[in-house]
């Protein structure tokens, strides 16, 4: 076990602040959002899974809730439920602009649903290794 004076090791490419009272679940959540490019999307419970804390996808919707005032911005209309919903629109500015969003990043939306979910979906756990 490391001395609480020495870094943790790394064991993704995720920032971990030196010692364990510095991490923040949060912050890797955001690391991870903030790379998933426009036009594709992911889900709360595939990011929780990249960060090896698997039935933790409400604790990444929890995340997802305050990241609209974190710099630097945080792409949140790219994270949608495991059936591709828009579950975390009540969270934006307006019930339309999660969707506006992802119309912007080019991603079709009917229905509060994301089309060709299974194509559009990015898998930080394939993507990231």
């Amino acid at each position: 076990m490391p001395k609480m004076s020495q870094p943790l090791p790394q064991k993704s490419k995720l920032p971990l602040a030196g010692a364990a009272r510095d991490y923040s679940f949060f912050e890797d959540v955001y690391d991870v959002v903030r790379q998933v490019p426009r036009g594709r999307v992911t889900s709360y419970g595939a990011i929780a899974a990249y960060l090896g804390t698997k039935l933790s996808a409400r604790m990444v919707g929890w995340a997802m809730n305050g990241s609209h005032r974190i710099l630097p911005p945080v792409p949140a209309q790219r994270v949608v439920n495991r059936n591709g919903m828009l579950t975390g629109k009540h969270h934006f500015e307006t019930p339309t602009q999660m969707e506006e969003l992802l119309r912007a990043d080019g991603v079709e939306v009917k229905n509060d649903t994301v089309v060709d979910f299974a194509q559009r979906f990015w898998d930080p756990a394939v993507e990231l290794g």
